[in-house]
């Protein structure tokens, strides 16, 4: 199974979808996350959050969607929106 969390800047609500949906469902299911367009970086209170929480975001890097290879967008399942 193939989830994407798409939102504009891909600094925080998708990057915390797709940390804890890497926590959840584990390897088993490729999980990425893109905005249309990206802030460049990841919100420090979303890493802290997460911190809190036991998952560790500080290392992801806020990305467009062209920026994912084109091999993942081959039998996506689901597309996850997390903005207006």
């Amino acid at each position: 199974m193939k989830i994407l969390f798409l939102c504009v800047a891909n600094s925080a609500r998708s990057q915390m979808a797709e940390g804890f949906a890497r926590l959840i469902l584990g390897e088993s299911v490729e999980v990425a996350s893109a905005g249309s367009e990206p802030s460049g970086k990841v919100n420090p209170f979303a890493v802290e959050v997460m911190r809190e929480v036991g998952i560790d975001i500080s290392h992801r890097r806020s990305k467009n969607w062209d920026d994912l290879p084109s091999s993942f967008f081959i039998n996506l399942d689901y597309v996850v929106t997390l903005c207006a």
